[in-house]
């Protein structure tokens, strides 16, 4: 794309803004809402915008100095801040706000001509359509700046702006017979019809939105981090005082019949109000529809350039310049052929509460996107001009409660139909960042809070209620998935867990950046899978080493790893050694240890898991039991159950069946008692046979060891169990209670 040789200072988005800001509202709707809603009804309105729009005029310009700012204004600030994808979501809204504002003010100018409307229904008894004067004013408008572009619009800017200066001045050099007998303050209850406060809010809002058309120049500005911030807030804050000045005098100079029947009521308070008036609204409009036809094309110029929409042509077509300055001809062409529809169609209030949703959500982005660089306190966030934390949060929270109580619906719809169209542009652009760019800093700053206040209250773990905190190492990740699917079972509601891949070897470059991609290969293969457990690589020479190194990792959610998981092939269980030479070192850790048999065959969720205890190993049986009913609170597991299987001598039965029905009821555990099956020992039938026998199409196993078991068989122990699929054999280092 061709360079635009950037050409202006402060002073055009001083005067862009402060002519937008003094428009069409403060000459036609103004003595209306005084009228209507009352004096302090009004200056309420002038408040609560100003909660909107000055934390938004600091947000602005704070942005605007932390980085280099092109052309595009408010779409340039989000979609580097947000991302590109919701960038052009917003960016697109406020093209539309704004190209349907030239709209709002053409159809405005028109109503300067009032006298003229009402002399030829007088004169002539004919009735002259608005559209008359309003679609010539856009065809003018259209052709000054198709043919000449900003410099001449800057041109006439300043003309326009004298004119419309002069105009406010005369309004309160003036007087009335009203103004002569009235009070000079506010009448007590001056406060009225408060039930259509929010519906004059709507109406009002677009008076004070001009910052955006200042801003809209900043792909042509020499230093957009001097003028932007000087700019915008020196307009804000002076259409702030002049409004409420022009609320008194309104006030004292016209009775509220007149104020809210008669839109050009200033005419006949200012100084030759009969010709300046009329003059001032002419100009003010004038100018705010040249301000908003300035600022929308260079908006639509840069989503082309940035390829946001999903036609590569139409982005050429809309990014396309011309001259050194890089004119955006083609979307001032677009602008002003949807901004002629809407003159045709249009009216005033009900484009007003259009423009007012569009820029609300825009006004309430740029704070939120201040206040979160505020609290993820990135380094790289360096802003010459700083604002506080809290006033971007009280302009966030006041864009979106004026939204709400504007129209929850008309609220709801727009947020809806952002959300489609992020939504569909992601759809085209998944490669680009999404929302999550600008919140992760945010999260940092919650999370360190977080471990901190957990590592200092200790609460968890002083607590003997217990839920699994379990860390899983594995080098065989892209071998087998049983592992991966375990952990997530227990991660999805009830536990945590951490998934650690091992590359056996030294440390050393070539070592990190292999880690560094097998770690970017596991967390895309989570993410498909939807997995919701922390994912890392450990470098290490050892299997040993690499474990005395995992035992001693703090655990990701705040609380310590109480369990750690391995995992074995039981088809070839060459690993079992490693396994089994590392029992002490985790016990020594006071760890619950997990040794998981993975099968490749699928999984027959449908069966459920079984859980099978014996009373030589007995002090298992809670964190078996516990640890069963946490995977069964996945998804996949939603139509399975648990049973429990107990192997005794005959004349025990009825006493361990009533033992374990008296636990699960204590523990008001999902388990049926018709699920309870306790098997009478059969002479020459090993426990393997049995659990081969009955456990055969279990969608998971679940059976105890014993620390003195495993010095004794080794791997005996956790082979024979051929007919079984999945088999997790546990290992508790205290008797775990159930609650």
């Amino acid at each position: 794309m061709q360079q635009n040789k950037k050409s202006f200072g402060t002073a055009p988005v001083f005067f862009t803004s402060i002519a937008t800001i003094l428009g069409a509202i403060l000459f036609l709707r103004f003595g209306f809402s005084v009228g209507t809603i009352g004096p302090y009804g009004t200056i309420l309105i002038i408040i609560l915008a100003h909660l909107v729009t000055i934390p938004t005029a600091m947000a602005i310009s704070e942005i605007a100095t932390n980085r280099r700012v092109e052309g595009g204004g408010e779409y340039f600030i989000i979609s580097r801040s947000f991302g590109l994808n919701i960038g052009a979501t917003i960016g697109f809204a406020l093209y539309l706000s704004q190209a349907i504002s030239v709209a709002f003010y053409v159809i405005a100018f028109t109503e300067a001509f009032t006298p003229l409307f009402i002399w030829i229904k007088e004169t002539f008894d004919f009735e002259l359509p608005r559209q008359a004067i309003s679609l010539p004013a856009m065809a003018l408008l259209s052709a000054v700046i198709l043919k000449r572009g900003a410099k001449v619009g800057m041109k006439v800017l300043y003309v326009v702006v004298g004119v419309l200066f002069l105009s406010i001045a005369l309004f309160f050099l003036g007087s009335t017979e009203f103004s002569e007998s009235a009070s000079r303050g506010f009448p007590p209850g001056a406060f009225k019809n408060m039930d259509q406060f929010f519906i004059v809010f709507a109406i009002l809002f677009p008076a004070f939105t001009g910052l955006s058309a200042g801003v809209g120049l900043s792909g042509d500005l020499k230093n957009p981090g001097k003028s932007i911030p000087l700019g915008t807030i020196t307009a804000t804050v002076l259409g702030m005082v002049i409004y409420l000045f022009i609320t008194w005098k309104l006030n004292i100079s016209a009775s509220p019949e007149d104020l809210a029947n008669d839109q050009l009521v200033m005419s006949k308070i200012a100084v030759a109000g009969i010709i300046f008036i009329p003059l001032g609204l002419a100009a003010s409009t004038f100018s705010s529809a040249l301000g908003a036809i300035l600022a929308a094309p260079r908006k639509l110029q840069a989503l082309g350039a940035d390829k946001s929409f999903p036609s590569d042509k139409f982005n050429s077509f809309v990014a396309k310049g011309k001259g050194e300055t890089n004119e955006p001809f083609n979307g001032t062409l677009i602008t002003c052929v949807l901004a002629f529809v809407f003159v045709a169609l249009g009216d005033v209030n009900s484009v007003a509460k259009i423009i007012t949703m569009f820029f609300m959500v825009t006004y309430g982005s740029l704070c939120l996107i201040s206040f979160l660089y505020h609290f993820g306190a990135d380094p790289s966030y360096r802003p010459v001009f700083r604002s506080r934390w809290y006033i971007s949060l009280i302009g966030f929270i006041m864009s979106l409660l004026m939204m709400f109580m504007i129209s929850a619906l008309y609220t709801l719809l727009a947020i809806g139909m952002i959300i489609i169209v992020y939504l569909y542009i992601r759809n085209f652009h998944k490669d680009r960042e999404g929302l999550e760019s600008i919140f992760l800093s945010a999260f940092f700053q919650i999370s360190q809070s977080l471990q901190v206040y957990l590592q200092k209250s200790r609460k968890l773990e002083s607590s003997h209620k217990w839920r699994p905190s379990v860390v899983c190492v594995s080098h065989d990740s892209f071998e087998r998935e049983t592992a991966f699917s375990l952990l997530n079972w227990v991660s999805h509601k009830h536990g945590f867990g951490t998934y650690i891949h091992l590359i056996e070897d030294y440390y050393s470059r070539t070592a990190q950046q292999n880690a560094k991609e097998t770690l970017e290969k596991l967390i895309k293969k989570a993410d498909i899978r939807n997995n919701k457990f922390y994912i890392d690589t450990i470098i290490s020479p050892s299997f040993t080493s690499a474990i005395a190194q995992i035992i001693q990792l703090p655990g990701i959610s705040g609380m310590d790893n109480n369990t750690i998981l391995f995992e074995f092939d039981k088809n070839n269980p060459e690993n079992l050694d490693q396994i089994i030479d590392n029992y002490s070192l985790c016990r020594s850790g006071n760890y619950d240890i997990c040794i998981l048999g993975s099968e490749l065959k699928s999984i027959n969720f449908s069966e459920g898991i079984h859980i099978w205890i014996k009373r030589s190993d007995y002090e298992n049986a809670n964190l078996m039991i516990l640890f069963s009913y946490v995977i069964l609170s996945h998804p996949d597991w939603k139509k399975s159950a648990i049973k429990i299987f107990e192997i005794c001598d005959g004349n025990e039965l009825e006493k361990n069946r009533h033992e374990l029905v008296e636990l699960i009821n204590k523990g008001r555990l999902p388990i049926s008692t018709k699920n309870i099956k306790i098997l009478k020992r059969e002479e020459g039938i090993s426990n393997k046979e049995m659990i081969n026998k009955y456990s055969e199409d279990a969608g998971l196993t679940v059976v105890g060891f014993r620390g003195e078991q495993l010095k004794h068989d080794k791997k005996e122990l956790f082979i024979g169990y051929d007919k079984v699929g999945n088999i997790l054999f546990v290992n508790a280092h205290r008797d775990t209670e159930i609650e």
